[in-house]
């Protein structure tokens, strides 16, 4: 195995980081430039949940990739791309808490009782929580290896994080498929290793 292989590319990480802030930029631009449609608000959670959920598949895709391709050096950029779908995440969470919910606790109540998808996607950013916060070196070595398996979450956010998709779709069902579809596959090898080790 090549050196460069072990210990990553130079230049992957700033490219890395333009790619993940591409949507970010879009939806600025969209945004100051009124081009989100007749609804922005809902282009505005639409946009910035789904870029949340594909970073989050992107996390998920790290390990197999990794092993498929003999790629270590993709371990990384795992942590970098798991900040991006906090990132995100915090996006859409702040974007519903302002234009949904007006910060207004009365209406965050009716809504969510209105809306039971609410509550999935709220469960998934709080799993998500003690992840964001302890994605950074301090963390890492306070945990030990305790750290490890508390980002183990990362599976329960993005299943979460799909029936929070799933549950409010009303016409097409092509997105929440895919994203499914994609979870499923990558959940695979994890839960067939667990089967073979019992």
């Amino acid at each position: 195995m090549s050196k460069q292989a072990v210990s990553g590319v130079p230049w992957a990480k700033p490219v890395l980081h333009i790619l993940c802030l591409l949507p970010f930029a879009y939806i600025v631009w969209a945004a100051l430039s009124e081009s989100l449609g007749t609804d922005p608000v809902k282009a505005l959670i639409l946009l910035t949940g789904e870029w949340s959920i594909r970073i989050l598949i992107l996390i998920l895709a790290i390990t197999p990739l990794r092993q498929w391709l003999n790629m270590p050096a993709l371990l990384r950029y795992r942590r970098m791309l798991g900040l991006y779908a906090w990132f995100y995440v915090n996006l859409h969470f702040l974007v519903v808490l302002t234009y949904l919910f007006a910060w207004d606790w009365q209406i965050a109540q009716e809504e969510l009782l209105e809306r039971p998808y609410i509550v999935a996607g709220f469960l998934a950013w709080l799993f998500m929580l003690p992840l964001g916060v302890t994605s950074n070196n301090r963390a890492v070595r306070a945990l030990g290896r305790n750290w490890r398996k508390l980002h183990k979450l990362i599976y329960v956010v993005a299943i979460l994080a799909w029936v929070h998709v799933f549950w409010q779709v009303r016409s097409s069902y092509f997105d929440a498929a895919l994203y499914g579809t994609l979870i499923l596959l990558l959940f695979y090898p994890r839960l067939k290793k667990i089967c073979e080790t019992r």
